[in-house]
């Protein structure tokens, strides 16, 4: 594919910014500033940032538990992430579901099943109103590696496949569910092989490499607004921190993740940059003090927003 210049700017500037948020939720984790479970993505966010400069504004989408980049890819803002984080009224979830429940009806996010393995279910309706109403949109429906061992999976690739249905399965394949490891948990090389038994089309790719992503997205997109129905994108990347900060930690060969720190998805494509001639020193340093500003000014601004309270306990309840 051919990129604009502005584009491949502007990919490394939302790259960038999902790291530094990433990094500034474990550390405002690990000073009791945020409460419940923060999961990071660090190392993963050329696969949800990728994914999701494929979407238009008026796709949906929905993320996993380690899906903050994905929501803040998508739009939502950097206040209401932060509010989320912090249980502010002013957040999405209005202070109920902290920031595993990000969710944002105006950006085409969905949010998160409270069960592992929900978000299948929750694809494959929104991508049936999307036929039924005859809309020009499609759904990415993000997922961890040992998800596609839950029978909603396979339940609802069936019906997608069956039902020509728009919608888009990236696999987060961090080789992890919790401590263990993929090969143990799964009869199969790669979750994109589960896709045949479906007759849905499939690709592997390199999940530290954005423009890679990008691109399988995009074939994705394309062949579903053609009718050619759902698509399974399996994304190889790696978790470089626990399954959650504060958790117990387990046991991995340190040289392992040392490599993968070596391929960090950040420093791949600001090299890829750097040897095209398009960003310099000076410039990556004018991005990366104005993100840092961006996110301190955030943070700020949750910091000072409304706590929920009692009464806003029954508020978005349908009965």
């Amino acid at each position: 594919m051919k990129y604009s210049k502005d584009f491949l700017l502007n990919l490394y500037i939302k790259l960038l910014r999902a790291r530094k948020v990433e990094e500034k939720f474990v550390e405002l984790y690990a000073q009791g500033k945020i409460p419940g479970n923060a999961h990071s993505g660090i190392g993963e966010e050329a696969t949800f940032v990728g994914a999701c400069m494929a979407l238009n504004s008026s796709d949906y989408m929905l993320p996993t538990h380690r899906g903050v980049m994905a929501v803040l890819t998508k739009g939502v803002s950097l206040k209401s992430i932060f509010c989320d984080a912090f249980g502010k009224r002013e957040g999405t979830n209005k202070g109920k579901g902290g920031i595993v429940r990000i969710c944002s009806k105006e950006k085409g996010v969905l949010g998160i099943s409270g069960t592992q393995g929900g978000v299948f279910v929750i694809a494959v309706g929104a991508g049936l109103s999307i036929k039924i109403l005859k809309e020009k949109k499609v759904v990415l429906a993000f997922f961890g590696d040992d998800t596609s061992n839950r029978g909603t999976f396979h339940e609802s690739l069936n019906m997608a496949s069956l039902w020509k249905l728009p919608i888009i399965f990236v696999c987060d394949n961090n080789e992890y569910g919790i401590s263990e490891h993929v090969s143990k948990v799964m009869a199969v090389s790669n979750v994109a092989d589960r896709a045949v038994a479906y007759s849905i089309p499939s690709e592997i790719v390199d999940g530290n490499l954005i423009l890679e992503v990008y691109e399988a997205t995009m074939r994705a997109v394309n062949r579903a607004h053609s009718g050619g129905g759902p698509t399974l994108i399996e994304a190889k990347t790696y978790r470089i921190r626990e399954h959650s900060e504060g958790g117990i930690p387990f046991p991995r060969p340190k040289e392992v993740i040392s490599a993968w720190e070596n391929k960090c998805p950040v420093k791949q494509y600001k090299e890829f940059l750097l040897n095209k001639g398009f960003i310099d020193k000076e410039w990556i340093n004018k991005v990366d003090q104005k993100l840092n500003k961006e996110i301190e000014e955030a943070i700020k601004l949750a910091n000072n927003s409304k706590d929920p309270q009692v009464e806003d306990v029954w508020d978005g309840l349908y009965v």
